[in-house]
């Protein structure tokens, strides 16, 4: 009974210590940059210091979200920086004056997203390969759209990108309310564990009785649907359309999925911690920016942080075996 006893306790201790991997690692990553930011400058720490510092963070946290929905399921999408531009130019051309035309192209191209997931499925193609293809579809579809730079956002929608609610700066709110959301859904909700048994173990989910083409069509579909509001939003903070504006957002999606405690064999995804990467990989630009570092090395500053970070996941993961 004792050893029992004694094997339960230590399952409950690598649970909590892997819940700290997942989430722990990459809040405790943006606080340590939070204070570095406010030591260097004081003034930042304010309402008006955490929007500056947050701004372009709302767009790449529901890029994230999109793509942890596909890591989820084991696969890997190279394709979600090429669709935020395509939207970001379908609403900067069409939302202002023919809001049913964007309309039907957002509806459009998110069925064409889900359609592209169950080609991977039915085929068994590599994810990466066909996602790379799409890639140059969207891309090619937003410079036939938009040539160049231009189009103007709805007043609403960059009005509601630079509304200042009370207490709490917009892209704060935002990214609570997305990291809760997702929580429920797949951490707390009924279907939740079939999401994840689907990325873990399909065969066993298969044998349950559920439809792995079902599953697959709608989290195809729900991860098109964020792109959608990566898009939206970014176009609501830049007030113009540009085919080439989010390109980094493919891979930084896939760091903060990762470093949110994501894995690429599928199964194993925290919304909570995908939202905490986001908002730290966006911050670690305005670091680099405070601590006076030169530009050509800002990218490769961002690759150290996200290694240092994911590093200690490692070691926290290799005490929970």
């Amino acid at each position: 009974m004792s050893n029992a006893v004694t094997r339960g306790h230590r399952v409950a201790r690598s649970s909590r210590l892997w819940d700290i991997s997942q989430v722990g690692l990459p809040i405790g990553a943006l606080i340590i940059m939070l204070a570095i930011i406010f030591l260097i400058r004081p003034a930042a720490f304010s309402y008006f210091g955490f929007t500056l510092l947050f701004k372009l963070a709302t767009p790449l946290v529901f890029a994230s979200l999109s793509q942890m929905l596909i890591i989820m399921l084991g696969d890997i999408d190279l394709s979600n920086g090429s669709f935020v531009g395509l939207i970001n130019c379908v609403t900067a051309l069409y939302l202002q004056s023919s809001p049913a035309v964007a309309i039907l192209i957002y509806l459009a191209t998110i069925a064409a997203y889900a359609a592209f997931g169950l080609l991977i499925y039915w085929r068994g193609l590599p994810s990466i390969i066909v996602t790379l293809g799409t890639s140059f579809i969207w891309l090619g579809t937003a410079v036939i759209l938009l040539p160049s730079p231009g189009g103007s956002a709805p007043e609403w929608l960059s009005g509601f990108m630079s509304w200042r609610p009370p207490l709490i700066p917009l892209p704060i709110c935002i990214a609570i309310l997305s990291a809760a959301v997702g929580h429920l859904v797949i951490s707390r909700s009924s279907y939740g564990p079939v999401l994840l048994g689907a990325g873990a173990n399909p065969r066993a989910i298969e044998r349950a009785g559920w439809s792995l083409m079902g599953i697959r069509l709608a989290v195809y579909a729900a991860a098109g649907l964020l792109a959608c509001l990566a898009g939206l939003t970014l176009t609501g903070l830049t007030t113009s359309g540009d085919p080439n504006i989010a390109p980094s957002y493919t891979l930084l999606g896939v760091g903060a999925a990762i470093l949110g405690g994501g894995s690429f064999t599928g199964g194993l995804v925290s919304p909570i911690g995908t939202v905490a990467g986001a908002l730290t990989l966006a911050l670690a630009g305005s670091l680099l920016s405070f601590l006076q570092i030169p530009s050509t090395w800002q990218i490769g500053s961002q690759g150290v942080i996200l290694f240092l970070v994911l590093a200690g996941r490692v070691l926290v993961s290799e005490r929970t075996s």
